[in-house]
């Protein structure tokens, strides 16, 4: 991976335990960290965020090498990990907090993400209209260290193994078949 070349996407996509962990999987993917982004808070603690009072959602900061892994592909990895036609939730996570938002460092990025939104709402993945905002970006919080790797460091707490463990499951099942993850 050409460290020099690295780029950076902030998006969030419900509970970014999953998320996180799905993407840091990828072939491509240096790193993928949770945190929050999007609100009026600096500094923002996970109680905080969880109240719903901070403006900022869970999201995910993806630094990645363009040159094994596109824009598109992540895109295509985010629309695959949630429902973007569910309003401020992801199945029982309910709130503000759970959106679906893509943050956006240019014109460039915004047309991008545009098409890509574009793309997988016309493919039929998901039924129904897409609510995934799209928005500037601002400013990355990193979650609390707990919260990094945290299926990794907790994949029997209940949330984890009923929630987030399926959908790992059908996600490596899925980007598995297309060679797309790391197999260290």
């Amino acid at each position: 991976m050409d460290n020099n070349n690295l780029e950076t996407i902030v998006f969030g996509g419900g509970c970014f335990w999953c998320v996180e962990s799905c993407f840091n999987m990828l072939k491509g993917v240096k790193s993928a960290i949770s945190g929050y982004s999007g609100g009026h808070k600096d500094n923002p603690t996970y109680q905080e965020v969880c109240t719903g009072e901070t403006g900022h959602a869970e999201v995910v900061e993806i630094t990645y090498d363009p040159a094994i892994i596109t824009y598109e592909q992540l895109m295509d990895v985010f629309f695959f990990l949630h429902d973007p036609t569910q309003l401020n939730r992801q199945g029982n996570d309910i709130g503000t907090q759970y959106r679906s938002v893509i943050y956006y460092k240019d014109d460039a990025e915004k047309q991008k993400a545009e098409l890509a939104l574009k793309t997988s709402e016309e493919s039929g993945r998901w039924a129904g209209e897409y609510v995934t905002e799209l928005a500037p970006f601002e400013k990355f919080w990193a979650a609390e260290q707990y919260h990094q790797g945290y299926y990794n460091e907790n994949p029997t707490q209940p949330y984890c193994s009923a929630v987030v463990g399926p959908k790992i499951q059908k996600f490596k099942k899925h980007f598995g078949e297309l060679g797309m993850l790391n197999t260290d």
